[in-house]
């Protein structure tokens, strides 16, 4: 503990972190529930463009796992899925979240179509749309921009380490330099950038996965998800798992709770925390076994942080952070 208490006066709503919850209230005046979308897409490192197996850790629903199916239509989909959360939402506001896949590889007219449909919903606040840094191009930035004109849109980049060595393991399929590009790409048409990094990959030490997180908030970030490495049936990581799991073992939640609240100390207060976890299927969910009680999670690293006196950005460093 340290000598002097955090005051929590000046927090996130008395958070130990600039959650999205937060952000999402003082933004649009209350909580908003994401809607998990499937546009069905596919991505280049599914298609043959880079590859035809995806990333190593990706399943078979690309990240899309708790979309509705895929042959609904869009507003179909947003009905569909906020049946699941209505009942806890009395504002009736959600952001239509395009999960899975790579959500900005389709011709022009068909990304129009999907997003359109979407944000002319009186339901849909903001649009969250996920995808893949080397699918940006120039045509692709103005329609977001546009987009972004009628409501607000965050763009999540899967970036998930800046080391070239594990994002060959993990078969990413692009530098890091494509990412920089990209961020200053959607920073200069004003939309939200988040960014997604696993910690925990193989090899990787505590001080990498700093690096990653000290580098990327070095950006025109507007939000960061940190996850942990889990395993998922059917992914080529389960097989590499099940080959050399004694090689590597997965984090347990003690060191994962240490790297994580490192990672978090070092994150400029204005930087929203859009997840601190995984929460992977349960039904395919291999490893670890901790993180699929995401609940128990949460509450313990609430706890935890109290208890040891933390906040977000307690040690973070004065670095160069570019005009967002």
């Amino acid at each position: 503990m340290l000598s002097n208490p955090i005051s929590t006066k000046n927090m996130w709503n008395k958070k130990r972190y600039h959650s999205f919850d937060y952000a999402c209230k003082k933004r649009f005046g209350t909580k908003l529930y994401k809607l998990s979308l499937n546009a069905g897409f596919s991505c280049p490192n599914r298609d043959g463009t880079l590859d035809t197996r995806g990333c190593i850790f990706c399943s078979a629903g690309g990240s899309g796992d708790f979309a509705p199916d895929k042959t609904l239509s869009i507003t179909e989909q947003i009905a569909q899925a906020k049946q699941l959360v209505a009942a806890k939402n009395p504002s009736g506001r959600y952001i239509a979240y395009f999960q899975a896949y790579t959500n900005t590889y389709a011709p022009i007219p068909t990304l129009e179509r999907v997003f359109f449909e979407a944000a002319e919903n009186p339901e849909i606040a903001s649009i969250a749309i996920a995808t893949r840094p080397d699918c940006l191009n120039a045509e692709v930035l103005s329609l977001l921009s546009r987009l972004n004109s009628m409501l607000p849109v965050s763009v999540e980049l899967g970036l998930q380490t800046i080391h070239e060595k594990s994002a060959e393991f993990i078969r990413r399929g692009y530098p890091l330099r494509v990412y920089e590009d990209a961020v200053r790409s959607l920073a200069a048409i004003r939309v939200d950038i988040v960014t997604h990094l696993i910690l925990g990959l193989p090899y990787e030490t505590t001080a990498d996965m700093l690096a990653s997180v000290r580098h990327v908030c070095s950006l025109p970030l507007s939000g960061l998800k940190l996850s942990l490495l889990y395993v998922l049936k059917g992914t080529d990581l389960a097989a590499h798992y099940a080959a050399h799991q004694n090689a590597y073992p997965l984090m347990d939640f003690s060191a994962y709770l240490d790297a994580l609240l490192s990672c978090l100390s070092i994150v400029p207060e204005d930087i929203v925390i859009h997840r601190l976890t995984g929460d992977g299927p349960k039904k395919l969910l291999i490893a670890p076994d901790w993180s699929g009680n995401k609940k128990f999670v949460l509450n313990s690293m609430e706890k935890e942080m109290k208890r040891r006196d933390f906040r977000q950005g307690i040690s973070c460093p004065e670095i160069p952070h570019e005009n967002k």
